[in-house]
């Protein structure tokens, strides 16, 4: 867009031409968005070492069935997913869910990754990040496929807004124990947002594709990367022949 004199126009004027110029903006990411999808073609894929899948628990990803994507690569999962879904890799960094993970014996028969920490260094079976990578549990375990050298991660439920036009906590454990209610504030998705963009920035030899539904938030920090691309859901859902 051609760069606007704003000294030209009274503050309530102004304020509507640059809403009126980010909603053109808008527009055409969604346009771009939705072209790319309808281009975007399924692939002949198998179980595969090139590809890696990371499961946040952002709503978005409530259509997709998890459990079939172990047919076609390693899944890395986050906090509560192994109530229901042994993921490859679980990584959780809060306290109350690697207790409450430990409580079941999850961690003796699969691979569960957090940081060190006092109040659980002592129990047997988990794997520690050495040293501490101090980050949010979705950006850890982005990080974590991204050392394991995939040609390919596609990211599922990094929805980093809140649900209600934002307002509302963004989860799919929501109401249940160790997380909050549906009805409490968005959680501040600032830091996730930094640590996903440094891992994207830091693997450039890594195509990184983020599944999202067509009114998710796109962050503009995410825009500037050659191996970010963004695909809907049910495009990603019939790329991997998911009913």
């Amino acid at each position: 867009m051609a760069k606007i004199d704003k000294s030209k126009y009274t503050k309530a004027q102004w304020e509507r031409i640059r809403n009126e110029r980010r909603s053109e903006k808008d527009n055409k990411r969604r346009a771009k968005l939705i072209e790319e999808s309808i281009n975007f073609r399924p692939k002949n894929n198998s179980v595969s070492s090139d590809t890696g899948f990371i499961v946040g628990n952002g709503t978005s990803r409530k259509p997709i069935d998890i459990s079939s994507l172990q047919s076609y690569g390693k899944v890395y999962g986050c906090n509560a997913l192994y109530r229901s879904f042994s993921p490859d890799y679980l990584i959780a960094v809060d306290v109350k869910m690697i207790l409450e993970i430990s409580k079941t014996g999850y961690q003796n028969k699969h691979q569960v990754w957090t940081n060190p920490n006092k109040s659980f260094n002592m129990i047997k079976g988990l794997n520690f990040f050495h040293p501490s990578k101090g980050w949010s549990s979705g950006p850890t375990a982005l990080w974590l496929a991204a050392q394991h050298d995939y040609k390919t991660i596609y990211i599922l439920g990094f929805d980093y807004k809140g649900v209600n036009n934002g307002k509302n906590f963004n989860n799919m454990y929501a109401d249940t124990n160790n997380y909050k209610k549906s009805t409490d504030g968005a959680t501040f998705f600032g830091n996730w947002m930094r640590q996903t963009r440094s891992v994207i920035q830091s693997h450039p030899q890594i195509q990184f594709i983020r599944v999202i539904q067509p009114d998710n938030y796109i962050p503009d920090e995410l825009n500037k990367f050659n191996n970010l691309e963004h695909i809907f859901v049910e495009d990603f859902k019939r790329l991997f022949n998911i009913s």
